[in-house]
């Protein structure tokens, strides 16, 4: 297993010949405050358990809580900075995408994800794809339990 250099001490950029199944990355944390949860879905998935904390409380949440369009943004943040590809990360689909916890203020994301495909293209030898497989996890700060 072989682990990839965190973009934050490496300035270089990742090139196809980079890449090796059994790699791993991880990035983060990414704090989530609940004023950037609010502001996401007041643009994106403007529903009362994610903009009006009051009323969250209310619900079947009891509390604020993201979207789960938020985490799936942020996650997209987070194998940016885990990857830093050359040109760019482009996503060619996702085969899964579940949120089996939920996402409140005070709560810290992490990434970590496995190179599980590196596949050459036959007409464009130095592009390719490369697959991963990428888990966004939580942490919940001790202040909120």
């Amino acid at each position: 297993m072989m682990t990839l250099a965190n973009p934050r001490t490496e300035a270089t950029s990742l090139w196809l010949e980079d890449f090796a199944i059994g790699q791993v990355y991880a990035a983060g944390p990414i704090p989530i405050a609940a004023d950037a949860i609010k502001a996401y879905a007041q643009a994106f998935d403007p529903q009362p358990f994610h903009t009006d904390q009051q009323f969250a409380e209310t619900t079947f949440f009891r509390g604020l809580v993201a979207s789960g369009w938020h985490t799936a943004s942020l996650t997209m943040r987070l194998v940016v900075e885990a990857l830093p590809i050359a040109g760019g990360v482009i996503g060619g689909g996702v085969d899964q995408l579940r949120w089996p916890r939920l996402l409140r203020p005070g709560d810290e994301l992490h990434l970590e994800g496995e190179i599980i495909e590196v596949r050459p293209s036959r007409s464009k030898p130095t592009q390719g794809l490369v697959r991963v497989r990428t888990t966004t996890s939580e942490s919940v700060r001790l202040s909120r339990r």
